[in-house]
């Protein structure tokens, strides 16, 4: 496991030296110190373009395992799309359990319970203030353990998310009492698919985080390979599962290579508030299709 997940930091990385050139042009990374309630010692570093769009959107981009915002940034192509589009970007980091995101925890799998969740959120609110953001263009993505916490986020916090794109991830709550959120510390039902339950199982889980909560949840896109032995294919269903059952949503059909070759589409509903995609051949992760996440963020 440890030299899996060193694999796929030394893949990002060595991508860096691809990207860097048109990096260069854009304008560097802002660190944030303080944004607010951080209980989990988060790191934070944006990406505000030079020209910011009037009420800008905000995404939240959450790294892999092993990495951290910085390198996400240089190994994805939200920035060079923020200068066009004029969103602002939030690259946070973990810095504990591998670099991994917390999504075991009663803390963080809780509203307001001071886990990596709170601290994410308190990034959200801060970044609105500061750039006088629309709140209903505030979304996020992220890939692996980054996907894991993009689902906890959009359970957890439901309010601030308009939309949800993610990569290669699990169902919210799938590494619930865990020992740990890393390949080295996890227990291995979650990753390996093993832990399956009916959406409304799932569902009922997913609604415990925020007791009470009556609103409505973020539109969902979660994208997985077939070939992932690492977080194994099934999760996919899972994801599905759940928020099929939370957003009240049926199977309807499948379109087959779309957005490419190999890729099927999973709809759910008319296809406005979630869709899968099964990506055949590909293993961990599902590499960034960034039009596409824009696309159904609306952007």
């Amino acid at each position: 496991m440890v030299g899996i997940c060193l694999g796929l930091l030394a893949l990002a990385l060595s991508n860096i030296g691809a990207v860097l050139p048109a990096q260069a042009a854009q304008n560097a990374l802002t660190p944030i110190n303080d944004w607010g309630e951080n209980p989990s010692k988060l790191e934070l570093q944006i990406y505000a373009p030079t020209k910011i769009a009037t009420k800008p959107a905000i995404i939240l981009a959450l790294h892999f395992c092993g990495g951290t915002g910085p390198v996400y940034a240089q190994t994805t192509k939200y920035n060079t799309l923020a200068d066009t589009k004029g969103f602002v970007v939030l690259y946070p980091s973990s810095k504990k359990d591998n670099n991994c995101w917390d999504v075991a925890t009663t803390k963080t799998l809780t509203h307001g319970g001071g886990g990596d969740s709170t601290g994410l959120a308190n990034m959200i609110k801060w970044a609105i203030a500061k750039y006088n953001a629309d709140p209903a263009k505030v979304f996020v993505t992220g890939s692996s353990s980054g996907c894991m916490m993009s689902n906890v986020m959009a359970a957890t916090y439901p309010e601030l998310f308009a939309a949800v794109s993610c990569y290669s991830g699990v169902a919210a709550g799938c590494l619930a009492g865990s020992p740990g959120s890393s390949p080295q510390s996890a227990d291995p039902t979650c990753a390996s698919g093993k832990n399956v339950k009916t959406g409304a199982q799932w569902a009922t889980q997913l609604r415990a985080m925020y007791p009470g909560y009556n609103g409505s949840y973020p539109r969902i896109q979660t994208w997985h390979g077939e070939a992932d032995n690492f977080v194994n294919y099934p999760n996919l269903a899972e994801q599905l599962k759940q928020w099929s059952a939370v957003l009240d949503v049926p199977f309807t059909k499948n379109n087959t290579n779309t957005p490419q070759s190999g890729y099927t589409q999973l709809v759910y509903g008319d296809g406005t508030k979630l869709v899968g995609y099964s990506a055949k051949g590909v293993g961990h992760t599902v590499p960034a299709h960034e039009d596409a996440d824009l696309k159904w963020f609306g952007l």
